[in-house]
């Protein structure tokens, strides 16, 4: 292994000796200065795209040019009150009605423009602090102002911005104005996206000299008879003289105190403004190794310090924690992946970010719920399709124990676009659970020499940055021309195309290769007979895209070759948009295993047992509420050697079992049950049964999930044995106590209701409603139907996600004032066309002599303050001053030094205020900060 290799980098610098002796195996890490606080609360909303003004005059045109005087709603001094609160995530697309005319692939809901505005506080201790913003998703287009200036563009929904703010914000009482303008209308994909600021918002304080965002990359290699990871730290200095630091990182376990494992450090010097990299390794003997069983995560504790490390007078600057894990991965052109030197079939399905009820705007609790499902299956391998996915879900995998393609979004080597890959590179290149880059996904010049150079760049820019890990690229074409991406790639990904893997392979048996996607087969859940009408797709496996197979047909495909290293199940669960193989009224795909809520279709039991090696699985469909003496085909699923299926007790025949095809009868139908019962060795390892039901009697509540921010319940309709009804399509009204109802679905994919709201028919016996807790209450959950029993969950307390950014409701900051020439009379009304204006803010000069200086503002209220009344509040007046409103007295302050005045303003459109300062010869006056209205 050479340096290069050993660092991931383009150079590697010399390292130093480990930490001092002081550093031992008991100490755990200093806490760190630095605070990420989630800025999710707060908001406010206003659908549509709101026109800034149109300027005529010199002057308005003038200040609007300069920073701090955004215009229109990204004006700090906007009136919002009257918009909607909302709480991230959240995803405005998924409040849309379903519209015939709206785009089909966006599931018929229209995207647009909207806007978002919040108050953030910070307090007179983070002066001197750097202070970032952090958005992590927002679709499509976003403008992000701070404090009336533009900070940002980001032109993807899928990539992440980070604004240093430091500049702009101000402390203590002051308030600061952050608003978002979104621009949904632009697509990316061919798949429901969503709108809106879909992913969370962060707010990070740290000290000026500290790591930046994603500033540590320390991903482990095994070196002969040890392991060596290569840490790669960069420092950036915020402050404004040159600074000297000691950068050092510690591997901890998951046991805490006497987990350390080894340290390393090394010293360098940031310049101001500027950013410097430590480069050191750290031997690591006999780690515990990640794997999908067991995935066991280390953390890599990183911190800045300054001061004598010798006599341990330092002062700590910064620290990062990464999760790391210790594994090998290879892949053998003949033979497939191995993970630890063991080979791994990867059995994967592809993913959007997309649930019932929420859209894309998923919270932490559902991605919990939505992989534990798939570890359900057997599942071991994700692709992210088909872009970056939130931070959440990428650790979510690492803590899981799934493998993961890490693919981007958009195939361009140009400036902009690379650098939408590269931090993607950099922000999960520690993830233990990261097996394969994918630059794209089916792109029509993927058989051009042109597509051949774009992905040689892109491959580069990703081996910049990460050689631990292959690229690939997921071809639906183009294998076999002269020159061709396959040629660029390090394991070349074939999307369908089943029919090529031989030829493939024969042509260059050298070269590793996966399915990247396959199936695309369609049911639709609890239905078995299919009618095409009525966009129903039965659920026997049956139905596909005409360019994919059934999940039975792809998975054999893969299995049987083993140069194939494994597939990516398109997909995983049910989406919003896509509806092949139909258009309206049926707005969410067939293709998942699950469907859109996370409820089991028949895939479920297949890929059970095709994928779960470690024990005996069984299924058996379908339903057993038919016509009597139907004739019904039955499926059962199965790992085991043999199966039989038994219809009220008696023998419909034993099969030997088939893993890949399944087992299948075709029997009449008659009330009561039927039975399959799997056998090892001819001893019975497994039973499933399906019972006729009675009628509906009663409704059942289940939580499905445990997530503070989001969980999802199951309400079924049941009978009298507590069975669930497989026809029952009530009408479910829903209440909620301690908790907000923030999503519902039954994974209809032809349902046309809303998913917001407190109704929702069940579909097959089943809905889902998805809801959000209080912190610390416990709260109830009730599910009522006509004629049913109704039910009611109550779920215990939780403490919550963390610590959050401190808001503000609406308030109105009032900076434009006027004063009066001096000599102006008492009496004389203000005059704003000859009045000098000035800003508050800023204190006036000394006053030459004893007198009066009079200021003015004509105040325009925001609505809520003109309907009720409000505050007028001086935050900082120097001098004593009297304050009229209206012509009336409203208040005084008698002394001259700087203190808080508040008076009270009535309610009305409009309102004069003069302030009298009583001026002092050689003393200064004025507002030495804002003047607001608030309620």
């Amino acid at each position: 292994m050479n340096r290069r290799e050993l660092f991931k980098t383009a150079c590697a610098a010399a390292f130093v000796a480990g930490l001092p002796a002081a550093a031992d195996a008991t100490t755990m890490p200093f806490p760190s200065q630095r605070k990420q606080l989630l800025c999710n609360d707060g908001w406010r909303f206003h659908e549509g795209d709101l026109a800034m003004p149109v300027l005529i005059g010199h002057d308005e045109t003038y200040n609007a040019a300069k920073a701090g005087n955004a215009l229109g709603a990204a004006s700090p001094s906007y009136d919002d009150s009257d918009w909607a609160e909302v709480q991230l995530p959240h995803d405005f697309a998924s409040f849309q009605p379903i519209e015939q005319g709206a785009n089909v692939d966006q599931g018929y809901r229209r995207r647009g423009i909207a806007w978002y505005r919040n108050n953030l506080r910070f307090e007179e201790n983070d002066r001197g602090q750097h202070i970032e913003l952090q958005l992590e998703g927002v679709a499509t287009h976003a403008t992000v102002w701070f404090n009336g200036t533009l900070v940002a563009r980001n032109w993807s929904g899928y990539a992440s911005a980070y604004i240093d703010i430091t500049p702009y914000v101000t402390y203590g009482e002051a308030f600061n104005s952050l608003v978002v303008r979104v621009d949904a209308r632009e697509m990316e994909g061919w798949w429901y996206e969503g709108g809106g600021i879909y992913r969370d918002i962060w707010i990070v304080k740290r000290n000026p000299v500290h790591i930046v965002t994603d500033g540590v990359f320390a991903h482990p290699v095994q070196g002969g008879d040890k392991w060596v990871v290569p840490i790669e730290v960069t420092v950036y200095n915020s402050g404004k003289q040159v600074e000297t630091v000691h950068v050092a990182s510690d591997i901890w376990d998951d046991s805490g105190i006497g987990g350390r494992e080894f340290g390393n450090s090394q010293t360098i010097t940031v310049p101001p403004l500027e950013t410097a990299v430590a480069r050191y390794t750290v031997d690591v003997f006999s780690p515990h190794l990640w794997s999908i069983e067991d995935p066991h995560l280390y953390q890599v504790t990183t911190t800045v310090m300054q001061g004598d490390l010798d006599i341990a007078e330092y002062q700590h600057l910064d620290e990062v924690i990464v999760d790391v894990g210790f594994r090998t991965q290879r892949f053998d052109a003949k033979t497939g992946f191995y993970l630890n030197d063991k080979h791994v079939k990867l059995k994967g399905v592809c993913l959007h970010q997309d649930h019932a009820g929420v859209g894309t705007a998923v919270p932490d609790g559902l991605i919990d719920f939505r992989l534990r499902k798939l570890k359900s299956l057997g599942c071991n391998a994700i692709r992210m399709s088909h872009n970056a996915q939130n931070r959440a879900l990428m650790d979510a995998c690492d803590r899981h124990g799934f493998l993961v393609m890490a693919e981007n979004r958009n195939f361009n080597p140009s400036s902009d676009y690379m650098e939408q890959l590269e931090w993607l590179v950099c922000r999960d290149r520690n993830h233990p659970s990261i097996i394969l880059w994918s630059v794209f996904n089916e792109e029509p010049m993927q058989g051009s020499e042109a597509g051949y150079e774009m992905v040689r760049r892109m491959s580069a820019a990703v081996k910049r940055l990460d050689t631990s890990r292959s690229v690939t690229a997921a071809m639906n074409g183009g294998l076999f021309t002269p020159l061709n991406v396959s040629h660029a790639v390090d394991v070349v990904g074939i999307n369908y195309q089943q029919d090529q893997y031989d030829p493939f392979h024969a042509a260059y048996p050298d070269k590793p290769l996966t399915s990247s996607e396959d199936a695309s087969a369609f049911m639709t859940r609890g239905e078995f007979v299919t009618d095409k009408d009525k966009h129903i797709l039965a659920g026997y496996d049956d139905e596909a895209a005409p360019w994919g197979a059934t999940h039975r047909a792809a998975w054999k495909r893969i299995a049987q070759r083993d140069f194939v290293a494994g597939g990516f199940v398109w997909t995983g669960f049910d989406y919003h948009g896509e509806p092949t193989p139909h258009t309206w009224p049926t707005n969410s795909s067939f293709f998942g295993i699950f469907d859109l809520c996370g409820f089991d279709k028949p895939a479920v039991h297949i890929h059970r047992a095709q994928w779960i090696d470690d024990k005996p699985t069984l299924g058996l469909e379908p339903h057993w509420n038919w016509t009597a003496g139907q004739r019904v085909r039955v499926m059962a699923c199965t790992n085991a050697e043999e199966v039989e299926l038994f219809v009220n007790g008696k023998s419909a025949g034993r099969q030997k079992g088939d893993r890949l095809e399944m087992n299948y009868w075709t029997v009449p139908y008659a009330a009561g049950h039927i039975e399959a019962r799997a056998y090892n060795g001819g001893k019975v390892v497994e039973k499933a049964r399906r019972e006729t039901t009675g009628k509906a009697v009663a409704l059942r509540l289940t939580s499905e999930g445990s997530g503070y921010d989001a969980r999802p319940l199951t309400v079924a309709a049941v009978d009298a044995k507590g069975r669930i009804v497989p026809e029952a399509a009530d009408m479910i009204r829903f209440e909620a106590e301690g908790c907000a109802i923030i999503g519902l679905g039954n994974g209809d994919p032809n349902c046309l209701e809303a998913e917001k709201g407190d109704r929702r028919s069940l579909f097959h016996g089943l809905a889902q409603v998805i809801v959000r807790q209080e912190v610390t209450k416990w709260s109830v959950v009730r599910a009522t139907a006509p004629g049913l029993k109704p039910a009611s969950i109550t779920l215990e307390p939780h403490q919550g996600g963390g610590v959050s950014q401190s808001t503000a409701p609406t308030v109105q900051t009032y900076g434009n004032w006027f004063r009066a020439p001096d000599g102006t009379s008492p009496d004389a009304a203000p005059d704003f066309a000859t009045w000098q204006w000035f800003r508050a803010g800023e204190l006036f000069a000394a006053a030459t002599s004893d007198g009066e200086v009079r200021v003015a503002t004509s105040l325009k209220p925001f609505k809520a303050i003109q309907a009720k009344g409000g505050v007028l509040e001086f935050l900082d007046i120097t001098g004593a001053a009297d304050i009229y409103v209206d012509g009336q007295k409203a208040g005084s302050k008698d002394y001259a030094d700087a203190g808080k005045v508040r008076v009270p303003l009535s309610p009305g459109d409009s309102h004069t205020v003069v302030v009298a300062f009583r001026t002092v010869a050689g003393q200064r006056f004025g507002f030495g900060r804002d003047v607001r209205v608030r309620s």
